[in-house]
């Protein structure tokens, strides 16, 4: 699942931060009259109701589903763009990454076929010990991958997309687990067939005795700790700092894990296998020392970024603003997040992904947060001047991924974030679905009725309880197609809480959207 923007934290939301944004008043909000700030008007000017009068407003809080088939203005009149839908250029791009990856696999594992001489597979023992060499060079491919796709190198992110990078990850981090455990217990369960002794004694003997071994048991324990912390109901309750230092430690796994298949790996050696596995090593080392070292480093000395002001948004929701110096270079999309690190005393260590609320426009680049823990919540105390360390910007959830001439944006909580920045590039007849629980909740709603009229897009809250009519129907084949009769032929961006992103893909699904028309914005790496 897609992590939300936001919810940086896994602690509980803090109470109490209403009096603090009570004392950032309309007047402190970017105005007209102050042109390095965003001309949004302020929220005394935001419209409180709907019109009865106009059934078709750019935007209007739905409670019930409309008596009108469609509930939408038809838009006549409005022109529908003759142009290919960005995305259709670069659509074989997964085919051939997905050719390459079982290209490598295949190569891989031949390694072993070359190895092993024409009938000496031929009991107990020796299929052990050749289950265990292939489960041995498989994880020890997946593991070069693994990292390769953790190396947030840019390119590889804009060639694949972050959807599928994190898809993958999820894959092949089950699959390089079971490679490394069953190498473990085929070798060891064949060392002890051979030697005749039980299959724990002979375990501590090849720990004791083998080259590098420990080394390699400190390895597979890292791996475990890391699989462990992968599952669902472990990784809830741990903070996403610990969680994330434990991924970082899949360096040391490959650190400490190379000596022992160099030294051991029967197939790591030979006329071709001495190039394929340095050239895999140099390859995965490149991207890393380029996404994690380079990159950062070029993007941070050129742009130099430090927060500008913090604005409140509405309950316990704020707007950072960034500045630097030539920010109009900054390869960003709207809808892309990054990494930022804040340089205050008690958070220069922590790095969070947070997107952009707004498109970067050469001035300044805004985040919206909505605070869900401590580290979230001093971030609304920052001062202007605050350095910030940036990483990225990462994901494709960008207008150049659609491949349909029009587009459903569905947001929820503070999932509007990079819905409002997408809307600014989207195509005429967008429709925009903003699900919230209460009209207080409801932030940007300014903007995105003026980018609505701008855009000539279209804005429904549904607003309410999961009980009341409109929440209960939204996500409902006939609610959802009542709303957006040709959603099966438009582009669909879904941003917010988990139960609200299943529920409307489960929901679109049953309505026959294709898969590569739904985007999703995933925040792991």
């Amino acid at each position: 699942m897609a992590i939300p923007a936001f919810h940086a934290s896994r602690e509980r939301p803090d109470d109490g931060y209403d009096g603090y944004f009570a004392d950032l008043r309309n007047d402190d909000r970017p105005s007209w009259d102050n042109p390095s700030m965003p001309p949004w008007p302020p929220q005394s000017q935001w419209p409180q109701q709907s019109d009865a009068t106009d059934p078709y407003r750019r935007g209007d809080i739905v409670v019930e589903s409309l008596t009108d088939p469609t509930g939408w203005k038809a838009g006549a009149g409005v022109p529908i763009p003759d142009d290919r839908p960005p995305a259709e250029a670069t659509s074989g791009n997964r085919l051939l990454t997905v050719l390459l990856f079982f290209s490598g696999l295949a190569t891989s594992i031949s390694l072993w076929l070359f190895n092993t001489q024409a009938g000496a597979v031929s009991d107990t023992t020796s299929m052990m010990l050749a289950a265990g060499r292939i489960t041995g060079v498989v994880g020890g491919y997946l593991l070069f991958i693994q990292l390769l796709m953790m190396s947030r190198v840019s390119w590889l992110e804009e060639w694949v997309g972050s959807r599928d990078l994190l898809r993958w990850h999820r894959w092949l981090g089950t699959s390089l687990f079971t490679a490394v455990v069953a190498h473990v217990v085929f070798i060891v369960y064949a060392y002890s067939l051979t030697a005749g002794t039980g299959v724990v004694e002979q375990g501590w003997t090849v720990i004791t005795t083998f080259p590098d071994m420990i080394s390699a048991t400190v390895a597979t324990g890292l791996l475990v700790v890391i699989a462990l912390s992968s599952l669902r109901f472990i990784r809830t309750v741990l903070p996403y700092e610990l969680w994330h230092l434990l991924h970082l430690s899949s360096y040391a796994v490959l650190l400490l894990g190379y000596a022992h298949q160099i030294s051991a790996g029967a197939d790591m050696s030979g006329r071709f296998a001495s190039v394929f596995w340095p050239a895999l090593g140099c390859l995965t080392l490149s991207a890393l020392i380029w996404g994690r070292v380079v990159e950062p480093l070029w993007l941070n000395a050129r742009h130099r970024f430090s927060v500008a002001e913090v604005v409140g948004e509405g309950a316990n929701t704020f707007s950072i603003y960034i500045e630097g110096k030539r920010l109009e270079k900054i390869p960003v999309q709207a809808g892309q997040f990054m990494r930022w690190r804040f340089l205050t005393a008690n958070g220069w260590w922590q790095s969070h992904p947070f997107s952009l609320s707004a498109a970067p426009n050469g001035q300044w680049l805004r985040l919206t947060v909505t605070i869900a823990g401590g580290h979230t919540a001093k971030l609304a105390t920052m001062r202007p001047g605050t350095p910030v360390w940036a990483e990225g910007p990462f994901g494709t959830f960008t207008a150049q991924r659609r491949t349909r001439r029009r587009a459903l944006l569905i947001a929820g909580g503070s999932g509007i974030a990079p819905i409002r920045a997408l809307l600014e590039d989207m195509p005429p007849d967008t429709i925009v679905i903003y699900r919230a629980s209460r009209p207080d909740e409801l932030v940007f709603r300014a903007e995105l009725e003026e980018l609505a009229e701008q855009r000539d897009a279209w804005v429904r809250y549904i607003v309410g309880g999961r009980n009341d009519p409109g929440p209960q129907r939204l996500f409902t084949p006939e609610g959802l197609r009542g709303l957006v009769p040709d959603v099966n032929r438009r582009d669909v961006y879904l941003c917010g809480p988990p139960g609200l992103v299943n529920t409307a893909v489960g929901t679109l699904q049953d309505l026959d959207v294709p898969s590569s028309q739904i985007h999703l914005d995933p925040f792991e790496f």
